[in-house]
């Protein structure tokens, strides 16, 4: 997986693409990520946008582009509204990590 990706699999955390996309839109992005990386993160169907809604990323009938994290009582942690997530790689997995470590008291 991608040097920046790869940060993840030294947290203690499930990490999941969540999405309101068609199976089909979701099988694209997997794959497309997949061949960018090697590999890719596991996807979430939410069509009604309730997960999406829970981490406070609804945005109207669709979601932000963004990420979050939720604690182990489910929680909303942190969420950033950021169409250029995947672009900004670098900067999203420091966020991911900071986040997770004010979490976990590192």
């Amino acid at each position: 997986m991608h040097e920046n990706i790869e940060v993840l699999k030294g947290l203690d955390v499930n990490t999941y693409i969540v999405s309101g996309d068609t199976p089909e839109q979701q099988l694209q992005l997997y794959t497309a990520l997949k061949e960018k990386y090697g590999e890719s993160l596991p996807f979430v169907s939410d069509p009604d946008l309730k997960i999406i809604d829970l981490l406070n990323m609804k945005n109207g009938d669709v979601a932000y582009r963004g990420y979050g994290m939720l604690d182990t009582d489910g929680t909303v942690v942190f969420n950033e509204a950021n169409d250029l997530w995947g672009e900004e790689l670098p900067q999203t997995m420091e966020k991911i990590n900071e986040e997770y470590n004010k979490l976990s008291g590192k």
